[in-house]
């Protein structure tokens, strides 16, 4: 049941909302008199969302920008059913439609892109702490299983982009902010752009001495997108990422430690030390290059290729052991679409593909005080996975449209022990080759007008275990894990009133799941997984917003060169927005525990609430409020432990505004949790011991300045 004080404050929204994800805006300063219609890839089409069927939640760096610029984690959490944890500073942790069984820490059954390059390594994680925000120009996140495009992963996708570089213009940008618990971080941008190519380099550099003992942060990360139109049929991109992030691990803290002193790190025992006296930290340097290569043969005919490469080092000291690893990862996809007509009637065709290959040298040593002592063992981890995809999209009579795609998936993992000083000290080979799996999706779509369209679509996926879950740090091989199984109903509707000054989007899901990974962490802090039986999800998403007052003014900036003029929107208005998620996760079959069916989903909570409101005004200032709840999270399979749920505010202001026709300036303020309210984000499931809690920071300000000369 609904919580009335939920509820109650989704209805006091209701009069004034839409989806908040359909607000896709390329000039951050200020947005169009209506509500843009968003246009977005989703399953490869390019279709405008209300033309989409499928539920998919958008987030520009309009939305970003209404938050604290140190992270990414509010503004992700403003799309209904995605959630995004930090366990420790820049530790992300992100879910879509589901627990964090799986995800004690990264990323995992979650396939994300960077700039339509695979993001996601060969063996199932994500490196997601390696995107700092002002990277991200926009996200778009597919929610239930994709793999009918995108291949392995039931939990969803999320697709990230960097900003775009207007035509015709050029500038350079400057960054800086300070805050609470040492924060300092400054930004530099530059870029230029015409009609037939663009050029974009930022740098980002971060620094936090963190909220809690053994919590601190650098970060530094330099991105290169270059993009140009080589002939009328071609179109060349590359991106470039490097990324150098070192962050400390507080760990976990029981019940009673989080409530005497949530800024402690884990203490030390006895027979144990804690995350302090072994100096536990996570650090890695990465590096991607990516190369897109787009053919147009005609107008009804384009060919998309992406090759990639990437390597990087790692270095972690846990409780017990010291990680040193070394990857290096190749991989590409590529589709061919195809548009015609079929008894009159428009009928898109897409088929491709997608290939990647990963080598790890995994060694992990006794850890002294953060420093690697004697060697317990050393893999050698070679992955191979790919798949094979087809689609059709055609338009029915009456304003259907008809999706049909499926996917053709394998993967192998392979294990070279060449060294085991521990219990073995010969070399051995384990393998792994996962059958075959078909995962397809059939979807149908009626628009009713351009301001309401219905869709019902049913999809399978499979999400196979990841080399962690395969291979723990204890230096077990758990070769038995088997790979999760699902199938999601999902019925939804979006539309506009008042001439799309108002939006919403309604989305209602059942997603069943078999073979369910599941977590849980030992007495020193490894975490082990296991297949726990089946599960059911069932739940409800709401987007809403629109403006409640707006006064348009557009006018222009005239450059010195009489051949440039660029028209700049500017408006006063209050616009508010709202989502809402309700999620009945439990277990349907549990093996061999019959007192755990029916139990909620280890990791899930009932209710999510994000809202806010975004007031400008025509001097340029600017007062973004917005809230945030969540309620109880239960923290094992048996429900005995919760984590209590809690109501966070916050606000951004500032002053926004071009001077001399060339000087963009952005001064801005801001306070996280104003309440100081206590409460656990990330918090570690079935942990031994109780040591279940990752405590957010208190009440925390920030200040900064942005300074651009665009010409």
């Amino acid at each position: 049941m609904f919580r009335f004080s939920s509820l109650a404050l989704l209805a006091a929204w209701v009069p004034v909302v839409p989806l908040l994800a359909q607000t896709s805006v390329a000039d951050t300063t200020a947005r169009a008199v209506a509500l843009p219609e968003a246009t977005v890839t989703g399953y490869g089409q390019r279709l405008p969302l209300r033309r989409t069927a499928a539920a998919i939640g958008v987030l520009d760096a309009g939305t970003i920008q209404q938050f604290n610029p140190a992270a990414l984690t509010q503004a992700v959490n403003t799309l209904p059913g995605v959630r995004l944890e930090e366990r420790a500073t820049a530790s992300y942790r992100l879910s879509i439609r589901g627990s964090t069984l799986r995800s004690p820490f990264g990323v995992r059954n979650v396939k994300v892109y960077y700039n339509g390059i695979p993001f996601t390594e060969a063996g199932g994680s994500t490196p997601l702490n390696l995107l700092d925000p002002a990277l991200i120009g926009r996200l778009e996140v597919l929610k239930g299983p994709a793999g009918s495009v995108y291949g392995a992963g039931t939990g969803g996708v999320a697709r990230f982009g960097t900003p775009e570089v207007a035509a015709g213009t050029s500038r350079v940008a400057a960054g800086a902010t300070v805050g609470s618990y040492g924060l300092r971080r400054a930004t530099l941008t530059a870029e230029t752009g015409s009609a037939t190519s663009s050029v974009r380099a930022q740098y980002a550099h971060q620094e936090l001495d963190g909220y809690r003992q053994q919590s601190a942060l650098r970060r530094d990360v330099f991105a290169l997108d270059v993009r140009t139109v080589a002939s009328p049929k071609t179109t060349l991109a590359a991106h470039l990422l490097y990324a150098d992030i070192n962050y400390q691990l507080p760990g976990g803290l029981t019940r009673a430690q989080f409530e005497a002193d949530p800024r402690q790190a884990r203490p030390g025992t006895a027979t144990a030390p804690g995350t302090v006296a072994q100096q536990a930290f996570y650090a890695s340097r990465t590096g991607l290059l990516g190369l897109t290569h787009e053919y147009r043969f005609s107008d009804k005919l384009e060919l998309e290729t992406t090759l990639y490469g990437s390597g990087t080092a790692i270095r972690t000291p846990y409780l017990v052991d010291y990680e040193r690893n070394t990857g290096l990862g190749l991989g590409g996809r590529s589709a061919l679409s195809y548009r015609t007509a079929l008894a009159g009637r428009v009928l898109r065709l897409q088929g491709g593909g997608e290939f990647q290959a990963g080598f790890t040298d995994g060694r992990s040593y006794q850890n002294n005080g953060g420093t690697p002592g004697a060697l317990r063992y050393n893999d050698e981890i070679t992955t191979t996975t790919g798949f094979a995809f087809a689609q059709a999209d055609y338009s029915l009579p009456a304003d259907l449209l008809l999706t049909v795609a499926a996917s053709y998936n394998r993967l192998r993992y392979g294990i070279a022990r060449v060294s085991n000083a521990a219990t073995q000290p010969n070399a051995y080979q384990f393998s792994r080759d996962f059958r075959p799996e078909v995962s397809p999706r059939v979807a149908l779509l009626k628009e009713f007008n351009l301001g309401l369209s219905v869709y019902a679509s049913v999809s399978t996926g499979f999400a196979p275990p990841t080399v962690e879950e395969i291979r723990p740090s204890d230096a077990s091989l758990n070769g038995e894990l088997q790979a999760e199984r699902g199938t999601s109903y999902e019925v939804g509707t979006r539309g506009s009133f008042f001439q799309n000054r108002l939006r919403y989007e309604l989305t209602v899901f059942d997603f069943e799941l078999r073979q369910t990974i599941t977590s849980s962490t030992t007495d020193q802090g490894i975490v082990v997984f296991r297949n726990a039986g089946h599960t059911r999800q069932r739940g409800f998403e709401a987007a809403l917003s629109g403006w409640l007052w707006q006064q348009p003014q557009i006018t222009s900036v005239v450059y010195r060169d009489s051949t440039k003029r660029m028209p700049r929107p500017e408006k006063t208005g209050l616009r508010a927005w709202a989502s809402y998620a309700y999620n009945d996760f439990r277990f349907r079959d549990y093996p061999g525990r019959t007192d755990l069916l029916g139990k909620r989903l280890t990791g899930s909570t009932p209710h999510t609430l994000s809202a806010g409101l975004e007031l400008t005004e025509r001097l340029g200032f600017y007062f973004s409020p917005n809230l945030s709840h969540q309620a109880r999270v239960v923290l094992n399979d048996f429900n005995t432990d919760t984590a209590p749920g809690y109501w966070v505010f916050g606000a951004r202001g500032g002053w926004r505004r071009t001077l001399a026709g060339h000087l963009e300036t952005d001064v801005f303020a801001g306070l996280d949790n104003a309440t100081n309210r206590r409460y656990s984000l990330g918090n570690d499931l079935n942990a031994f011991g109780g040591r279940y809690f990752q405590p957010a920071p208190g009440r925390a300000w920030y200040a900064g300045v942005q300074l651009s000369w665009r010409w």
